[in-house]
């Protein structure tokens, strides 16, 4: 299924953002960083949307889902950004990983049917990102576990939402436009609230190689899973997609050396087998 293909090289790119966010969310303020992600973003966007995009499709409604679905982007970008730079990636990735819950809901509500087999494997992804987390070492403290966690799930429920409200955009617009304008809001949204507090403040010199990085992986995942609403089952690209702190950890084994328990293996192989019965 090409909306689970799709979902699984949006994993796959914000695995690796993540993986940099781990690095520079211990760097800098969480604002300057989110605001140099977003604001590069856009710009990478700006000539493809206004040269590709078919602004001619864009109704009323589209213009207000987009915006929408930006600002409540923006509010999971900061709950995942402040998470990871509190707590134990163990600890929030599976919370945040967990946000096909509510996707595949919010589509039961929408008029899909969902088979319980489906939900079976839903929940075998959420397991298997789980299991993976939550077995995976860190040099990190656990005193902010609690802040942590109440991050985490705006992060979760932010981007199950943002995903959900960008889906009925497509249906209402073209896809290029719908992802600009949605990047566009959050973009306004994080430049507001950091000059709403002391003023702007670049990060350091030093992150701005990660932050570019991390502004090409952000915005190419989250144009793959809101530009698949118009596909057979866009929901399934947010619950493939949900893998990211999966594949995160998997990449603190490959270039961190990091341990991978013969448990977290397992983990992976149920997750990925979920995704392959999925697909049929």
């Amino acid at each position: 299924m090409l909306s689970l293909a799709l979902g699984l090289i949006a994993a796959l790119a914000w695995g690796v953002h993540d993986f940099c966010v781990r690095y520079i969310a211990q760097h800098g303020g969480i604002l300057p960083l989110l605001a140099t992600v977003l604001v590069a973003g856009t710009i990478i966007l700006t000539p493809i949307s206004l040269t590709l995009g078919d602004w001619s499709a864009m109704s009323q409604a589209g213009f207000g889902y987009s915006i929408l679905g930006g600002i409540v982007y923006l509010l999971g970008c900061i709950g995942l950004y402040n998470a990871f730079a509190i707590g134990p990636v163990r600890l929030v990735a599976p919370i945040i990983g967990a946000y096909p819950i509510l996707s595949i809901t919010w589509a039961g509500i929408s008029g899909q049917t969902v088979p319980w087999d489906q939900w079976l494997a839903v929940g075998a992804v959420i397991a298997g990102v789980a299991i993976v987390g939550f077995l995976s070492q860190s040099d990190e403290g656990e005193t902010s576990a609690t802040s942590a966690i109440g991050w985490a799930l705006l992060g979760g429920a932010g981007f199950a939402s943002a995903f959900a409200i960008g889906h009925i955009a497509t249906q209402a617009g073209d896809e290029l436009p719908v992802i600009f304008i949605s990047r566009l809001a959050a973009t306004v949204g994080v430049l507001i609230l950091l000059l709403s507090r002391n003023g702007p403040k670049l990060p350091s010199r030093s992150a701005w190689p990660f932050l570019a990085a991390m502004a090409f992986l952000d915005t190419t995942a989250h144009s793959i899973v809101i530009g698949s609403g118009n596909l057979n089952r866009p929901e399934f690209a947010a619950v493939a997609a949900s893998m990211f702190g999966m594949i995160t950890v998997v990449l603190a084994w490959m270039f961190l050396k990091e341990r991978m328990s013969p448990i977290q293996w397992c983990g992976v192989a149920l997750a990925f087998g979920a995704i392959g019965y999925l697909a049929f």
